[in-house]
């Protein structure tokens, strides 16, 4: 029970008999078309939230939300589905409450009515499958914005229709509603992270009561909980914060459906179904794709590792290896990733593309984070060819990278072949990561890298193993894997110049003289008898 039911429900037990009949009397008198249910539906009705998630569980009233607010506290509004045919249900609920369909035009999907104020109101029901469809919504705005289990939608999306949520008119609260039942699929585990502070055990502020607020800010490329609503400067940028909270709620909460055999329904569900329908049970049910090419689980465990060893560390690791992703336009962004010794990993470093516009200032951006003379690696395909080149007149260590190359080399167990270097740089990603080889990669606890590393499925073309690309992974989640892919190419296992030389001259790592019968060349064998011995398959720096 949240904080605001137990002031009302403690209020109207104080109510002295005469009070009571007086409320009910002004309760009565009441114009509205829709009044909320007593408890969580009541409180995201009253929530002060910008951004209120919803829901949980079935039955807990969502629709019935939804068109409530939009019939008595908003003038334009966008009630939004990842498919526009599950929209029926939410227009047929505006019908029973309005007594007919009066105003409401089907070719373009908007309905217009006055409210019971007299307010004139626009309803916008919209949709986006594809991946570039909610572009078509670009410029529209509206004070209220519903997504409907959303979940099920890209994030992407979801974040650009967000960028027209406000109202030409000064006294109107603005808000959006996302409303959802827990994800099913790793592509929806977005909504956990987006309400960390509420669902996910693994968030600094977990767990935070339902209905309170938490403030998050947008700045240097990444999305942060902040202290408070004040604006501050940064960077010369005046930077608001919005308000953000989460309230569960479930079928028992709505007394219409427990009249009904709606709850014996849901009993009925086989697991995982029935924890998330009928309890909204976060934890039940989400399960990684098979094809999959890294287990949830595996980049988890690899945070929970990060996290333990920051406590423990007193100054960073040699640096052994740069992964640079190049902003290719649009939304992308140019990522750093820089591995350490140990396969640690430091956090992401992420600048818009417009920040990178050409070679010579991407080339100084990543020179400035490289550190004790690291290789650097880069996709050239592309953008990526002219900071390769100012990179090389800098003289800095530079590996371009072609991923639609012929691969070379096999996998560990050096049986697996792979259909293109991307392919196998992917699995090489997985190797690291799994527990069972015992590589004890620490990895930074970002979403937006979580999303990437687990996005990536794989198949089996003949003998050859075939990870998806990148502009199959963009229609899948609505964006470029920048971070995905840095982290990839931070893998990535080639000796530093220094230690090539050295061993040219017979001299190891800490100066000293090796044996007559050294082999200079001992630092390219191969982890596997099998396969060439490239960067991908296993240089080890000794």
């Amino acid at each position: 029970m949240s904080l605001q039911q137990t002031e009302r429900d403690s209020l109207v037990e104080s109510m002295t008999p005469t009070e009571l009949a007086e409320m009910e009397a002004i309760l009565a008198s009441d114009q509205r078309p829709w009044t909320p249910l007593r408890g969580p539906q009541t409180d995201a009705y009253y929530s002060e939230a910008d951004v209120v998630g919803y829901g949980g569980a079935a039955g807990g009233g969502k629709t019935d939300l939804a068109v409530g607010l939009s019939l008595t506290q908003h003038r334009k509004v966008g009630i939004f589905r990842q498919v526009g045919t599950e929209l029926t249900a939410v227009i047929d609920r505006f019908e029973e409450i309005l007594g007919s369909r009066d105003g409401y035009n089907g070719q373009n999907n908007i309905w217009r009515f006055k409210r019971y104020d007299d307010v004139p109101v626009q309803v916008e029901f919209g949709a986006f499958p594809n991946t570039g469809d909610e572009k078509k919504f670009q410029g529209r705005p509206h004070d209220l914005l519903i997504f409907d289990e959303a979940a099920e939608m890209r994030e992407s999306a979801f974040r650009f229709v967000m960028g027209w949520n406000r109202s030409v008119h000064p006294e109107q609260r603005i808000r959006a509603m996302l409303q959802f039942n827990p994800p099913t699929t790793v592509e929806g585990r977005w909504i956990v992270d987006y309400f960390g502070p509420w669902l996910d055990d693994q968030h600094p502020a977990f767990p935070v009561p339902p209905g309170e607020l938490r403030w998050f800010a947008s700045y240097d490329g990444r999305e942060r909980m902040v202290d408070g609503p004040e604006p501050f400067m940064h960077n010369g940028e005046r930077v608001i914060p919005k308000s953000r909270t989460f309230i569960p709620s479930r079928v028992s909460d709505n007394p219409y459906l427990m009249g009904t055999n709606y709850e014996a329904q849901l009993q009925a569900l086989p697991e995982p179904l029935r924890s998330q329908m009928l309890h909204g049970d976060f934890a039940a049910g989400m399960r990684d794709d098979i094809w999959q090419v890294v287990p949830t689980a595996w980049v988890k465990a690899a945070q929970k590792r990060w996290v333990k060893l920051q406590t423990e560390l007193k100054s960073l690791p040699e640096m052994l290896s740069v992964g640079v992703d190049i902003a290719r336009g649009g939304e992308d962004e140019t990522v750093i990733m820089c591995r350490h010794e140990g396969w640690w990993f430091n956090e992401p470093i992420a600048y818009a593309g417009r920040e990178t516009p050409d070679g010579p200032s991407t080339a100084g951006l990543i020179v400035g984070h490289t550190r004790d003379r690291a290789p650097i690696h880069l996709d050239v395909i592309g953008v990526g060819a002219a900071p390769f080149d100012f990179l090389v007149q800098m003289k800095q260590q530079v590996d371009g990278v072609n991923v639609s190359m012929a691969a070379m080399g096999l996998d560990e167990t050096g049986t697996l072949a792979f259909s293109n270097t991307r392919s196998q740089m992917w699995w090489r990603v997985r190797e690291l990561l799994d527990p069972m080889r015992n590589y004890n990669v620490a990895l930074p606890p970002n979403p937006r890298l979580t999303k990437d590393l687990c996005a990536p499925k794989w198949s089996v073309k003949g003998n050859k193993v075939y990870v998806q690309s990148r502009d199959e992974i963009i229609k899948k989640i609505g964006r470029s894997p920048d971070y995905g892919t840095a982290f990839a190419l931070a893998c990535m296992e080639t000796p530093k110049w220094e230690v090539v030389a050295n061993a040219m001259r017979g001299i190891d790592q800490g100066g000293k003289r090796l044996p007559v019968e050294h082999n200079p060349h001992d630092y390219a064998k191969p982890r596997r008898d099998q396969g060439d011995p490239s960067p991908f398959t296993g240089y080890r720096n000794r």
